[in-house]
């Protein structure tokens, strides 16, 4: 599991100070290929990067969400295509926002259709975020309402931007789809997760609070000054959360991560263990939302987030939890090949053709981090020719 080219690359990255510290995994069908951590949890710290360092993988955590709906679709609970239980009026009674009046108040009016389980998986419900949409910030300035990062439950209940089924915008859509895995379930998520997913695959440093030993080995999130500079940042405090963000809640490890990349390369099984069946994870992997275009964002919050195209001119679509690309990568993936990320700049990818997996995790804000990507790129360029050597 070494690849000397590799190591040079993290370690000048992490040596130059182009990232604090970072970890990198990866796998084909035949197990791990790649590991290796380089540099520090926090610049200005002692505690070196660790194979086991936990971090926040925010949005990371969407795909492990969207396992855990498509388990209970398999089993009836769930369907993908009728209307979403009315389990709160923010999905039984969707509002669409039209625009403001001369006061600067929001207007709105009911949506034309339902939410459905697929609309929320594939973000073509209409929910939006915030730091990527202007006119969601004015609204909730507007009435009030709490953000996201409150954990309060009423800040779910955000109007939609456009009509369900219209168009792709990403937004809190996995965030409903862990309360409706909760209601399905009869289970709080931590606890479905773990029964159903992370325990069985060995994950035991995922979940949604960490301990005060995994506290020792989290990883500090950086901010990235207008200047280029790394400054680390307090840990988070934690909230007493009204719910579970399914959309963005979870730490975890690489290795954890990349045993659950290896079940979905694996047709949903690992060791034994069985997450989901094998047409259910092709199911998840195909174009979810026609001649939609994905995966654009415009920055509203630019210390939260730069401007988001990973692949410029290319056609990305989205499946059921995860961007889909379905022209070949700059850097070796496939055609058909799965990815998504997480704000603090982790990232993973899932190739079924050349069935790879990997992911790359540091702590830095904003996301969409330049230099961060462009060492995800090469360390996926030398994942595809170490494995084009064996």
């Amino acid at each position: 599991m070494a690849s000397p080219a590799i190591d040079v690359t993290l370690r000048e990255a992490a040596a130059a100070g182009t990232v604090p510290g970072v970890v990198a995994m990866a796998a084909t069908a035949g197990g791990p290929v790649y590991e290796g951590a380089f540099g520090m949890r926090q610049l200005d710290g002692t505690d070196p990067m660790t194979l086991d360092t936990v971090f926040r993988i925010a949005s990371m955590t969407k795909a492990i969400t969207a396992v855990a709906a498509m388990q209970l679709v398999e089993q009836g609970k769930l369907s993908l295509d009728a209307p979403v239980p009315a389990i709160d009026s923010g999905l039984a009674e969707p509002k669409v926002l039209t625009g403001f009046d001369a006061a600067a108040q929001p207007q709105f009016r009911p949506a034309k259709r339902p939410i459905t389980l697929k609309h929320l998986l594939t973000h073509t419900a209409g929910f939006c975020y915030e730091q990527w949409n202007a006119d969601l910030e004015r609204c909730i300035a507007a009435t009030g309402m709490p953000q996201m990062s409150s954990g309060k439950r009423a800040a779910l209940r955000m109007p939609l931007m456009f009509d369900p089924g219209e168009r792709w915008e990403y937004g809190i859509n996995i965030d409903w789809v862990g309360r409706l895995v909760e209601e399905a379930s009869g289970q709080s998520l931590d606890a479905y997760f773990a029964e159903h997913i992370t325990g069985p695959l060995g994950m035991k440093d995922t979940g949604f609070t960490v301990s005060l030993e995994q506290r020792t080995r989290q990883a500090v999130v950086h901010q990235r000054e207008v200047d280029g500079p790394l400054t680390p940042q307090p840990f988070e405090v934690p909230l007493e959360r009204e719910f579970l963000a399914g959309g963005g809640g979870l730490y975890s490890t690489a290795s954890d991560y990349l045993r659950f990349l290896q079940a979905l390369l694996h047709g949903g099984s690992l060791n034994g263990a069985r997450i989901l069946k094998p047409e259910t994870v092709a199911q998840m992997g195909e174009n979810q939302i026609g001649g939609l275009q994905a995966g654009v964002l415009k920055a509203n919050w630019p210390l939260l987030t730069n401007d988001v195209d990973f692949f410029p001119g290319a056609r990305v679509r989205w499946g059921l939890g995860c961007m889909l690309t379905l022209d070949p990568g700059p850097n070796g993936r496939s055609a058909g090949s799965l990815t998504w990320a997480g704000i603090f700049n982790t990232y993973y990818w899932l190739d079924p053709s050349k069935q790879v997996a990997g992911l790359i995790m540091t702590q830095i804000l904003p996301f969409a981090d330049p230099a961060t990507l462009a060492l995800y790129g090469a360390f996926e360029r030398g994942i595809y020719a170490t494995i084009g050597e064996t």
